[in-house]
């Protein structure tokens, strides 16, 4: 069976925090060359509708009956296109208009699933309300245009999203509901602070887990969405693992991440834009630190969502040390691009890129933007 309308929903629509943005960005093409605008993506408005989102082009004609009506619901939304090579139909909200409402919200989860939000910091707060929000999209677009005949199937990416499972199989059961696990709480806890996770994994009681690492309200979410979603699935069999063994339940469906052919540009765009990434790169290290940079210089850069353990930064930064102990006979950049506590660019930097000065070079410069509480930050520690 088929669904008509397909909807999915994840905080990285439009909005590159880690892996998923990926996921969802290159599987795009196929389903929207199946389901063209019956598949609709949503993601959360960070911008709060106030400025543009650097991957959204908004389109006030789209759907703009039905935006009248969402709107006239208290939804705060924005219709339009993700600016990728599929150009899918995106529906960006503003959930903040429902932190008010927070604390009933929350009694109303507890009195029907048992959801644990007591002890939820705002990492927490943020992320439910998102999901509800999504939810009473999805609920007022059934309103106005669908019917009991329509198939109608939503996909909830991570614990992140999952008050919207809660909330749809109370409020609209006729609505399909499928939850994917890409990397459970507990596991990230587990592995992140440096314990053995799949050697030592049956002998982790999931509530102590939850209760040493201070993430009960988000375990409680996940744990409880994998039991009330239609269907369950997670990315891997090592996963599925970790999802028998915290949730005691298995995953219906493993799901490997893929990505579309055209995700990889032509030999000859490749080969074009590499050369255009490498000259922008070594521009703004030579900005940076005030030095001409070799022509043959070799580029290392390791990127993602900031996990210091769990992506490997700290591996990556012992082999970087273990490099510099050595004699080398080419000119190494190393490049560590995650999104951290951070804010605008120096405008100094800025202002060198196109104007380098050699003549004062700095071997002591390696942040090109604010960084928050430095003294924090594992990298720099």
């Amino acid at each position: 069976m088929q669904p008509d309308f397909l909807f999915e929903t994840s905080w990285e629509v439009c909005n590159k925090v880690g892996g998923i943005h990926t996921v969802i960005s290159t599987k795009a093409k196929t389903l929207v060359d199946k389901y063209h605008d019956n598949y609709m993506l949503i993601g959360a408005d960070i911008i709060r509708g106030k400025g543009q989102v650097s991957e959204f082009e908004e389109d006030t004609y789209i759907l703009k009956s039905w935006k009248a009506y969402a709107e006239s619901k208290g939804l705060r939304i924005r219709v339009g296109r993700w600016k990728i090579q599929a150009e899918p139909l995106v529906i960006l909200v503003d959930f903040t208009n429902f932190f008010s409402h927070k604390d009933t919200l929350f009694e109303e989860f507890w009195k029907e699933y048992g959801l644990d939000s007591i002890t939820g910091q705002w990492d927490y707060v943020e992320p439910v309300l998102f999901g509800y929000a999504a939810a009473k999209v999805i609920e007022s677009y059934y309103e106005f245009y669908l019917s009991s005949q329509d198939k109608i199937l939503t996909q909830w990416h991570e614990w992140m999203t999952g008050s919207g499972i809660l909330y749809l199989k109370k409020n609209c059961p006729q609505i399909a509901t499928t939850f994917t696990t890409h990397a459970t709480v507990l596991g990230r806890c587990i592995a992140g602070n440096n314990l053995p996770l799949y050697s030592e994994l049956k002998h982790y009681d999931p509530n102590q887990v939850a209760t040493e690492f201070n993430v009960i309200a988000k375990y409680s979410l996940e744990k409880i969405s994998a039991e009330n979603a239609d269907s369950y699935t997670t990315v891997s069999e090592l996963t599925n693992n970790e999802c028998v063994q915290f949730f005691n339940k298995s995953v219906d469906v493993v799901t490997p991440n893929g990505f579309e052919p055209t995700f990889v540009p032509d030999e000859f765009s490749f080969e074009k834009k590499r050369l255009l990434a490498r000259k922008r790169i070594i521009d703004v290290t030579q900005a940076l630190t005030n030095q001409k940079i070799d022509d043959n210089a070799l580029l290392i850069i390791n990127s993602g969502r900031y996990e210091f353990k769990n992506k490997g930064i700290d591996v990556f930064i012992n082999a970087m040390g273990d490099l510099n102990r050595k004699k080398l006979s080419r000119q190494i950049i190393s490049i560590i691009a995650v999104p951290a506590h951070n804010v605008d660019v120096y405008q100094s930097l800025l202002s060198k890129i196109d104007n380098p000065d050699f003549s004062q070079p700095t071997t002591n410069q390696y942040l090109t933007h604010h960084l928050f509480d430095p003294e924090f930050d594992p990298i720099l520690r």
